[in-house]
């Protein structure tokens, strides 16, 4: 019997009115105010959605394990399968824990939700996930990236990238980055650094390139650098093949990482040294292709 850990989100509508009852948002709610407009039809397709794919791995006789908070740790060494019900931060969070065992992403509400590696929805899941279990469905391997901090792997499971930055958005990030021979000092509003599955994503939009997504490069992209009149950097936005790696030292009292997102955060210490190196440890994503890439 196959074996399948299921990841689901929750949504707006459960954690803020059904769990802690939120009066504000019972509040806004009843007033249609524009900020909440959509939760109410995301909460109900993505309950359609989740209702669908429980439906189908019932029908085909598949042992399921549901983890229905993406951000809680959970073990997928023996499954066959892991697929995810939400959007991409849900497939972000749970891929953090994830090794060898492939990846399928369901988009649970398409008309509220990114969905950029997830080639599932409620409609196309009768046929997908049998496909999937089957080895039968298209994948592509991804690579991911390592974080190092102060000589440990604080993560190698990293899909999309790392912002480092001071702890308050609104203080200068100072550092002393490093590729191969090139050593910089910078002060700017920090730097994103992530591979080329991420490249369509944050770092595409602080002015970064994007990548072939089999590439095994990383991206530095640096967000808001300052420079003093006639002077000239090298590391402000640079691509860097393997075995290369990115090594950075703070400059700063309060500086931190986040990871894949908001949810992954690593405080680092003055003079602290953080590498970003490639992972040995890629990630089968089922349906992604290099033209879903290049639409993103």
């Amino acid at each position: 019997m196959s074996r399948v850990v299921v990841v689901t989100r929750r949504t707006n509508i459960a954690r803020y009115l059904e769990e802690t009852h939120d009066p504000r948002v019972r509040w806004l709610l009843e007033h249609r105010d524009p900020v909440v407009k959509r939760w109410r039809r995301a909460h109900t397709e993505h309950m359609r959605t989740l209702d669908e794919v429980e439906r189908v791995l019932a029908r085909d006789g598949v042992h399921t394990v549901v983890i229905d908070n993406p951000h809680l740790a959970f073990d997928a060494t023996d499954a066959d399968l892991v697929i995810t019900v939400g959007g991409d931060g849900t497939l972000l969070a749970a891929s953090h824990n994830v090794g060898h065992a492939p990846i399928l992403g369901v988009n649970s509400a398409p008309r509220s939700s990114v969905g950029f590696y997830c080639a599932g929805h409620a409609d196309n899941v009768a046929t997908l996930l049998p496909a999937a279990l089957a080895g039968r469905a298209r994948s592509v391997r991804v690579q991911r990236m390592q974080v190092t901090v102060d000589g440990s792997i604080r993560a190698e499971r990293v899909l999309n990238e790392a912002l480092y930055c001071h702890a308050s958005p609104a203080a200068t990030s100072k550092y002393i980055i490093s590729v191969g021979r090139t050593r910089e000092e910078h002060r700017s509003s920090g730097f994103w650094v992530g591979t080329a599955a991420g490249s369509t994503a944050a770092q595409r939009s602080a002015g970064g390139r994007i990548l072939p997504l089999p590439s095994s490069s990383l991206q530095l992209v640096v967000r808001e650098p300052y420079k003093a009149p006639g002077q000239r950097f090298d590391l402000v936005r640079t691509v860097v093949d393997p075995p290369g790696r990115i090594t950075v030292k703070s400059k700063m009292q309060e500086a931190c990482m986040f990871l894949d997102g908001p949810y992954m955060k690593i405080g680092l210490a003055l003079g602290g040294s953080t590498v970003f190196s490639l992972s040995r440890q890629p990630l089968t994503v089922i349906g992604l292709s290099p033209r879903r890439a290049r639409a993103r």
